[in-house]
């Protein structure tokens, strides 16, 4: 049987339980052998266990891999970040108020036959003023139009002038589809993660007939508009002093192209920017972080590191990712684990007491040195005091936790370094959802036009704007001549 074309459910079942059977058994067959080994060896009793222990937590966690869920919450529900303040229960599902939706009047009026009264036979006449009302949420069809444009012309009874009035701004001239038009497409596909062909279907039912190719030339034109604001928002982020850095996975799909590119972004609290490029390499980074001298937060890719020594910026590493190691083998060090991930907990405690932003800065730099920094002496002792088997996870977890002490004690002095490197993977998750959708990328030029867009898209929604009418303001600020107003910008004038 081939598993790989293999799409019946009910035999994939049945195939995953026997698989996991014998990986039971294959398991006690190890722990047997392995135990005979050690006797073989001439080794204690202790060490017997300590080693039968570490392989079947190695055990039990490949198959959590291959048959559970993938969550970091652990079994009482508990996710190791601040408390959050008890919820009101919930009363069912009420109307929601609708704030910013039109309201359409329809009166509803009696039929001629039906004007009469039950009780004397006689005319029925209208109450003025009086109705009975209700609310009904009704979808308007979206509706394409061709507008026919007249441009009305001038001229002098002298013979020697005419003018003509000026038609509507276009991505370029001749244009047949307008700048309102590119933009949907563009957020459809980067920010509601429609592929083209999705929107050719979709844009056919609603009585417009199109290409997928037609769709992409209006994107490609735009964003070409667009490219130097694109620019100018990379430099606004690399310009903050605290930054949060990653990386993920963007196929490039072209033929004879290298498979396996990188959507590289670099986040601030306002703006997030991405470059697409072809690996994660020491000098795909440097195309993204060449010359920025401030604080980067990040996990604990070696590149990073490495990058901060030639390039002279300041590391700060992520509690969320340590958090992460000692989670992963909490079902086999239980008691150990808690210990540390209480530790943790408290740290995010803490935070939680800070005001948000710039005016929370001495509040919560006195909070870090008072409350956080107790936190990390225990965790320091913790992780110098605990008996561990030399190459065990829980030895690898204390390890990795070691190699990035001085980023994760960062924040004590700087109070703008946040605890963890989560809201950089939010920012991704746009690009994430959208390779998931669309499979990445066809062509280089694929690569820039995303990059572009995801960029303009996700600081849209981090500043509170709609994405699709920012975008129309930008295009239209580029075919005027204009500076791009940058996200940010467009949210502080509000």
């Amino acid at each position: 049987m081939n598993f790989e074309t293999e799409n019946d459910p009910e035999i994939l079942r049945q195939a995953a339980l026997l698989l996991e059977r014998e990986n039971q058994r294959l398991a006690r067959e190890i722990i047997k052998l392995t135990a005979e080994l050690i006797a073989l060896k001439g080794g204690d009793a202790e060490q017997m266990k300590l080693r039968i222990a570490t392989l079947e937590q190695q055990i039990a966690q490949k198959n959590r891999l291959l048959f559970g869920e993938r969550s970091e919450r652990r079994a009482n529900g508990e996710s190791g970040e601040p408390p959050e303040p008890p919820k009101p229960p919930k009363k069912g599902h009420g109307p929601k108020a609708q704030l910013s939706l039109e309201i359409v009047e329809v009166e509803h009026k009696l039929d001629d036959a039906d004007k009469v009264c039950k009780s004397c036979g006689g005319a029925l006449e209208e109450w003025e003023g009086q109705f009975e009302t209700s609310e009904e949420i009704d979808p308007v069809p979206r509706r394409f139009v061709v507008k026919k444009h007249k441009r009305q012309k001038y001229r002098c009874p002298c013979g020697g002038c005419i003018e003509t009035a000026p038609g509507p701004e276009k991505l370029f001239e001749g244009a047949r589809y307008s700048i309102d038009f590119a933009a949907e497409v563009a957020v459809d596909k980067y920010g509601d993660h429609a592929p083209l062909e999705r929107q050719v279907r979709k844009m056919r039912r609603e009585g417009l007939l199109v290409e997928s190719q037609t769709l992409w030339d209006q994107a490609e034109r735009a964003a070409r508009l667009l490219a130097p604001g694109y620019e100018s928002l990379f430099q606004y982020v690399l310009s903050r002093g605290v930054i949060g850095a990653d990386e993920t996975r963007w196929p490039l799909l072209g033929k004879n192209e290298p498979s396996r590119w990188h959507a590289w972004s670099v986040v601030a609290p306002d703006a997030v920017a991405y470059r697409i490029l072809e690996g994660r390499s020491n000098e795909d980074g440097r195309k993204v972080l060449g010359g920025y001298k401030g604080v980067v937060m990040c996990d604990g890719y070696a590149v990073y590191k490495s990058l901060s020594k030639t390039e002279g910026f300041s590391l700060a590493h992520c509690w969320a990712h340590t958090r992460r190691e000692f989670i992963k083998i909490e079902s086999s060090y239980p008691a150990e684990t808690k210990q540390v991930l209480d530790l943790i907990r408290g740290l995010y405690a803490v935070e939680a007491k800070c005001r948000p932003g710039p005016e929370g800065d001495a509040e919560r730099i006195a909070l870090r040195q008072a409350e956080s920094r107790p936190l990390l002496e225990l965790i320091q002792h913790w992780a110098e005091t605990t008996p561990v088997v030399p190459r065990s996870s829980l030895d690898d977890a204390i390890k990795y936790m070691a190699g990035h002490w001085s980023g994760l004690t960062r924040f004590l002095s700087d109070p703008r370094i946040p605890l963890d490197n989560n809201y950089t993977e939010r920012a991704e998750r746009g690009v994430v959802v959208g390779r998931k959708n669309h499979y990445g990328s066809r062509s280089r030029r694929g690569t820039e036009v995303a990059a572009i867009f995801y960029s303009f898209v996700e600081s849209a929604k981090l500043c509170g704007l709609d994405p699709k009418a920012y975008l129309r303001t930008a295009i239209r600020a580029a075919v005027r001549g204009e500076r791009i107003p940058l996200p940010h910008e467009i949210a502080a004038q509000r």
